[in-house]
C-alpha cells in the first residue's frame, strides 16, 4: 500500500472569545458548524458530498457538545447527510489529534477529502451530578464543574499526579529556575506579537467571525498591558508563587477547522494547497509535569521527518502557561526562540481546549503559505501528562 501525500487546502477559525464573553451565548455545536460551513463556502468548486469524513476534537463533551459534536456540525452546517463525523478527545491536544487522525485516513487512502478541527465552549461547560450508587439518597449531592481540570478523580490515582494545572506550572518554574519576571515578559511579548499581527492583517485570511456576534478579533488581547500591570497580579496557585492569571492562558470559547485532501481531492477543490502534512508524534510524561509533554514529542516528530530545529521556518507552541512554554524552550537549546509563536500565542489569543490544536496547525499552514516555502511545527502539552506534535512543510 502506497502512502499518499496529504495537503492542507485551507484553514479557518473563529475569533477566540473570553470566558463569559462575546461567544458565550453560542452553542459549541454551532461554533463547530460555523467553521465547517466556512471551509466549504471557501471552496466553491468542491462538491460537499465528496467529503469522506469530518473529525473534530472536543475536550469536554459533557454539555451541548455531547452526541458526537462532529456529526452535529455536519448536519447544522447543511452538508449532505451522507457526510459522516467523529469526535475525538485527547484533552488539550484534541484538535491536533483530529488533524492527525484525518490526515492518517487520507494518507492511507481511507479518505480523499476530510475536514478536521476542534471546538470548545468553556463558558457553556455544564455542572454535572454523579448518579448515586443507590436510589433516593437522603443527603446533599455535589455538582462538579466541567470547565477545566480534575473532577470525580479516581482515588487510586497518586496525589502528585492530580495536582491543579497551575501547580504543575509552578513545579516547572522551580525545575528550570524560571522567575516571575521572565514569565511576565514572555506573556507581554505574546500580547504584543498578537496585537501586531492583527494590526498588520495577518489573521484576515484565517479568522471567520461568527454572524450576529460583535467580535472581529480575539477577545483576550490586551494591547495596553505592561510589565508594571502584570507585576501587580497576585499569584494564583501559591501564596509566594510565580504563576498568575497574567502569565497563564485564559478560559475561552472557539472553533477551528482545516480542509485536508490527497491529489485527487486537491484537483476537486481547484485550489493551491497551503502546506503538506509530513509527520506527527505523541509521547507521555509524568502527569504532574504535563507542561513539558511536547519536549520529546517534538524531537520525535522532527526525527521522523528527517528534520532538525535548524530546518524550521515557524513553530506554534501552545502557551498553556508562560512557565510551561519557557520550560520547553529550556529543553530545546538548539531552537531559535524567535521562531516560536510569531503571531502571538494562547496567553493572549486564548486556549479553547478542544480547538487549540487545530488553530495551531492552521496557523502554521497559513504562515508557510505566506513564506512560500519551509518547515513548520505545531505542538501542545496535554493534561494528565502527554505531548503532541505535527510537522508541516511547503
Amino acid at each position: 500500500m502506497s502512502i499518499r501525500d496529504v495537503y492542507v487546502v485551507d484553514a479557518v477559525r473563529t475569533p477566540i472569545g473570553k470566558f463569559g464573553g462575546a461567544l458565550s451565548r453560542v452553542r459549541p455545536d454551532d461554533l463547530a458548524a460555523h467553521v465547517v460551513k466556512a471551509l466549504v463556502d471557501r471552496a466553491p468548486e468542491l462538491d460537499p458530498a465528496r467529503i469522506d469524513d469530518v473529525v473534530f476534537g472536543d475536550a469536554n463533551g459533557a454539555g451541548e457538545d455531547n452526541r458526537d459534536v462532529a456529526r452535529m456540525a455536519v448536519l447544522l452546517a447543511g452538508l449532505p447527510v451522507s457526510v459522516p463525523g467523529v469526535t475525538v478527545n485527547r484533552l488539550c491536544g484534541s484538535g491536533l489529534e483530529a488533524v492527525i487522525q484525518a490526515a492518517r485516513a487520507v494518507a492511507l487512502g481511507d479518505a480523499s477529502i476530510a475536514i478536521a478541527g476542534g471546538v470548545e465552549s468553556m463558558s457553556r461547560a455544564p455542572w454535572v451530578l454523579q448518579k448515586p450508587e443507590r436510589a433516593f439518597p437522603a443527603g446533599h449531592q455535589q455538582l462538579h464543574s466541567t470547565t477545566l481540570g480534575w473532577r470525580m478523580t479516581n482515588p487510586r490515582m497518586p496525589a502528585e499526579w492530580t495536582i491543579p494545572l497551575g501547580e504543575s506550572a509552578e513545579l516547572i518554574a522551580g525545575k528550570h529556575g524560571i522567575s516571575r519576571e521572565r514569565q511576565d515578559a514572555f506573556a507581554l511579548a505574546s500580547h504584543q506579537k498578537a496585537a501586531e499581527a492583527w494590526g498588520k492583517g495577518l489573521y484576515d485570511g484565517e479568522v471567520v467571525p461568527y454572524e450576529g456576534v460583535d467580535l472581529a478579533r480575539d477577545e483576550c488581547i490586551r494591547d495596553s498591558t505592561s510589565m508594571e500591570a502584570l507585576a501587580k497580579l497576585k499569584p494564583s496557585f501559591r501564596q509566594e508563587g510565580t504563576v498568575t492569571a497574567g502569565n497563564s492562558s485564559p478560559l475561552n470559547d472557539g472553533a477551528a477547522a482545516l480542509l485536508l485532501v490527497d491529489e485527487d481531492g486537491l484537483r476537486a477543490t481547484g485550489r493551491e494547497p497551503l502546506a503538506r502534512i509530513r509527520t506527527s508524534a505523541v509521547t507521555g510524561i509524568e502527569p504532574q509535569l504535563f507542561g513539558l509533554g511536547p519536549v520529546q514529542a517534538v524531537r520525535r516528530a522532527l526525527s521522523k521527518a528527517g528534520k532538525s530545529f535548524a530546518d524550521l521556518t515557524t513553530f506554534e507552541l501552545n502557551e498553556a502557561f508562560a512557565a510551561q512554554s519557557l520550560g520547553c524552550l529550556a529543553e530545546w537549546p538548539e531552537l531559535d526562540p524567535s521562531l516560536v509563536n510569531p503571531r502571538g500565542g494562547a496567553i493572549e489569543i486564548g486556549h479553547p481546549l478542544g480547538a487549540s490544536g487545530a488553530r495551531l496547525a492552521g496557523s502554521v499552514a497559513h504562515q508557510l503559505a505566506a513564506a512560500g516555502s519551509g518547515t513548520g511545527l505545531a505542538a501542545l502539552c496535554i493534561g494528565v501528562g502527554q505531548g503532541l506534535a505535527l510537522v508541516l512543510e511547503r
